[in-house]
């Protein structure tokens, strides 16, 4: 018997599945990409940066996690995806490599009046079993201890089928549900100041009514004065009891008024369901300043705003009721769960634990379970979400996120960075769509967009590593290691806005004097109290404009004509050229073309497959019925204008035939923030997060303020733009207006006049001012965290 000996120590040749290690986008063309051609490295971190409306989130987001969601949706049955949304196909030629893509993105959480930390992150069903497991006294299931469930109950006869004859039965049943009965689990009253909705002097025929779109003569109004409930001619105070209920609350009753079919009802129900119903910031701004003018809301009086029934209450673990747990900051909640011992919840306490825990590690100890969802920054809602992908087991997975830096202290950033290396450590793709270097320098892999924005950009600058960014010559390169400097003189105040014994949220009894006539920049970590210092105590009275992060709202028929209030002017500019309507001149009234209803394209359904959008054949995707394109002012029509970007459309109107000050107003703003590049019917839907913010900033421009109060306005800045930013501010400042700005960008504090500082921690470690003062003093002082990440930036050295 003879033995075969291997010789050949070489190792086995590579499995053909070790090959793909590349994901490969060929000929990308989304939105502004310009075929872009690139390939990224798998389970390794890549950052994309480049100016903001580069293309950096098209091909991100628009291409890549999109078509691998498709991919995902089209593995589950046809009558499945007919639940699912439906993802059209991105304009792209080639995509290979593509893995589960799990994306993070800055999209705010629903501000739903019933959603809250606690429901969005699963925490609070997990809490509500273990009341209903370990409460005492025992009031029922985990719906007991839920504010969204109320308590129902019924009896009647039932008829059922039972050995082929037909017996009826009495049945009765009962849900408990923890939902607070006065304020059906709001945490929160209104009430309707009624001398804001009508002059009791006065009758219905003396236009009594004070609510807009109640005019004399109009439906709205004709429904009370021809009701036959009361006297019309009669003066509201001298109605009889009766008159009053049913001009205030009657019940929905049919009539018929003028030959017409009505359903007749009770003036404060009416206005609850057509004004209060809606997200306040829908409205529109008349319709806004008349809620808040006659409506105020207050805290439920039967549970104290806990959304919580008294049973619920009553149930507790150790003296600690669901309410009581619900408004612990999680950081000690999370010590509290620690410390219950209980074998028999065992696997439910270590669940609850390990959310908990995530909440701390990723820097959101500070927040409560029961604070609204509704409330929270961007930033924050982004890493709440991240919350559940910590500690999965998946790996081989794509994660994407989208600026996970924003609304972070430097301080915080760090422990950022190590979540996003730690997640790629387990062998997943990451990427990471980012303007700050302290992220950037992280990466193992840089993509660069631009060279510009929007139509000037979607091309790749650069591909390779930090050190290679930092040679190339694209602006991403040039401005890596900029830094701003500590101004030589600052400016000196004109007055103070005077906060006394502010307790807002996490502030402990804060008195701080605001400078005017500076910029003044309010910083601190996140979590530290800087929002409920500037938007919670600084009167919203006349004078003061606010622009905070609340995402825009608009369909794909809006754009930055209609958004800023641009197209009035432009079309009332057509109407007097031709002699005719000003509403021919919007695709959204009379001049829309008939055949795609002024869209530019037809979107035809085709259920749970992608829908298509093909161009309009009738007006060409220009959206104008023909015969108002016929109309020119100045050589061009409507749909030219529209097409033209705003640097074009700003020397269009600023002189020659086409002349229209309130236009070329608008458009100046626009260009002053750095939009200058947007064309003016551009969707809404396709700007980016930092356009849409500075989009924001140019509205808010136009109205007549003494005091801007700026929240975080490099959200989404590239750090060329920031330049961009602070001359603005700069020119802000210098025509006599106060800037307050709340901030975390180490160039913003650079450049302030005056800082003030927050601290020394987050929650209930916050809330008090650790410094105030000149920039220079900060980073003298080095007596905070912020004096020493600026006084790191600036380059001093400490003795």
């Amino acid at each position: 018997m003879s033995t075969a000996t291997r010789t050949d120590t070489q190792s086995p040749a590579p499995h053909v599945a070790d090959s793909h290690d590349l994901i490969r986008v060929q000929g990308a063309r989304e939105n502004n990409l310009k075929d872009v051609s690139i390939e990224i490295p798998k389970r390794r971190l890549t950052v994309f940066t480049g100016v903001s409306g580069s293309g950096k989130s098209s091909l991100v987001f628009g291409t890549i996690a999109a078509e691998s969601q498709r991919l995902i949706n089209e593995t589950y049955s046809a009558f499945v995806q007919g639940f699912m949304p439906t993802l059209a196909r991105p304009e792209v030629d080639v995509l290979e490599g593509l893995t589960t893509a799990i994306i993070v993105d800055q999209q705010r959480m629903g501000a739903d009046p019933r959603s809250t930390v606690g429901t969005a992150t699963d925490a609070n069903a997990m809490l509500r079993i273990l009341f209903s497991r370990l409460g005492q006294p025992h009031i029922g299931s985990p719906k007991a201890f839920s504010f969204n469930v109320a308590s129902i109950s019924g009896s009647g006869a039932v008829t059922v089928e039972r050995a082929g004859q037909t017996v009826k039965e009495r049945r009765s049943f009962s849900i408990t549900g923890g939902m607070c009965p006065r304020c059906e689990g709001r945490g929160s009253v209104t009430d309707i100041d009624l001398s804001q909705l009508f002059d009791d002097s006065k009758s219905l025929n003396e236009d009594a009514l004070t609510i807009p779109g109640y005019k004399a003569g109009g439906w709205n109004y004709r429904l009370y004065s021809e009701s036959g409930f009361f006297d019309p001619d009669k003066p509201i105070r001298t109605y009889t009891k009766k008159e009053l209920y049913d001009f205030l609350h009657r019940e929905p009753t049919r009539m018929k008024i003028a030959g017409i079919n009505m359903t007749y009802e009770g003036l404060v129900p009416r206005i609850q369901k057509s004004m209060l119903a809606k997200d306040r910031e829908a409205m529109q701004p008349h319709i806004r300043a008349f809620v808040d003018r006659a409506v105020t809301f207050t805290s439920c009086p039967e549970c104290g705003g806990t959304r919580l029934s008294e049973t619920a209450r009553s149930s507790r673990i150790g003296g600690v009721n669901i309410a009581d747990a619900c408004a612990m900051q999680i950081s000690d909640l999370a010590g509290w769960v620690r410390g219950l011992d209980e074998p028999s919840v065992a696997p439910l306490l270590a669940a609850l634990g390990h959310t908990l825990d995530s909440f701390v590690e990723i820097g959101l100890g500070y927040l409560s379970l029961d604070r609204p969802s509704g409330t929270l920054s961007g930033g924050e809602a982004q890493r709440v979400k991240m919350i559940r992908h910590l500690g999965s087991s998946l790996t081989d997975t794509t994660y994407v996120f989208d600026e996970p830096t924003v609304g972070l202290h430097p301080h915080d950033i760090q422990r950022m960075n190590s979540l996003l290396l730690r997640l790629r450590d387990k062998g997943n793709t990451v990427l990471v769509v980012e303007h700050k270097p302290e992220t950037i320098v992280i990466a193992d892999h840089v993509v660069d967009l631009g060279p510009g924005a929007g139509t000037g950009g979607g091309t790749v600058c650069f591909e390779g590593t930090v050190e290679g960014l930092r040679a190339a010559g694209t602006i991403t390169g040039r401005h890596f290691d900029d830094r701003a400097t500590l101004k030589e003189t600052v400016r000196k105040p004109t007055g103070a806005l005077e906060i006394r014994g502010a307790t807002a949220h996490n502030l402990r009894n804060v008195d701080v004097d605001i400078p005017l006539g500076v910029l003044c920049v309010v910083t601190g970590v996140a979590g530290s109290g800087k929002s409920s210092l500037v938007h919670g105590s600084i009167p919203a009275g006349e004078g003061v404009v606010s622009v905070d992060q609340g995402a825009i709202r608009g369909s794909r028929r809006s754009n930055p004509a209609t958004y800023t209030g641009l197209l009035e002017p432009i079309r009332k500019a057509f109407a007097k050229a031709n002699g005719v309507k000003p509403a021919l001149f919007s695709a959204n009234s009379e001049g829309a073309c008939p055949n795609c209803n002024g869209a530019g394209v037809v979107y035809t359904d085709l259920a749970m497959m992608a829908g298509v959008a093909t161009t309009c054949e009738e007006c060409e995707g220009k959206r104008f019925e023909a015969s108002v394109l016929d109309h020119h002012l100045g050589g061009r029509d409507i749909s030219e204008v529209l097409a033209m970007s705003v640097t074009e459309a700003e020397e269009f109107f600023g002189a020659g035939e086409a002349s229209t000050p309130a236009a070329h107003r608008i458009l100046g703003r626009l260009a002053d923030v750095g939009l200058g590049y947007l064309s003016l019917g551009q969707p809404l839907t396709t700007l980016s997060g930092g356009e849409r913010q500075r989009l924001k900033l140019a509205t808010h421009m136009a109205e007549k303020g003494g005091v801007y109060v700026l929240d975080e306005p490099t959200t989404g800045l590239h750090l060329a733009d920031v330049e961009q930013l602070l001359g603005l501010l700069d020119r802000l400042v210098d025509s006599g207006k106060s800037v307050i700005v709340v901030e975390h960008h180490q160039a913003v504090m650079a450049h302030a006049d005056w800082i003030i500082d927050l601290g020394p921690g987050a929650g209930h470690d916050g809330g008090r001012i650790v410094f105030e003062g000149t920039p220079a003093d900060l980073v003298a002082a080095r007596s905070t965290l912020t004096g020493e990440h600026l006084a790191a930036y600036v380059g001093t050295t400490g003795t």
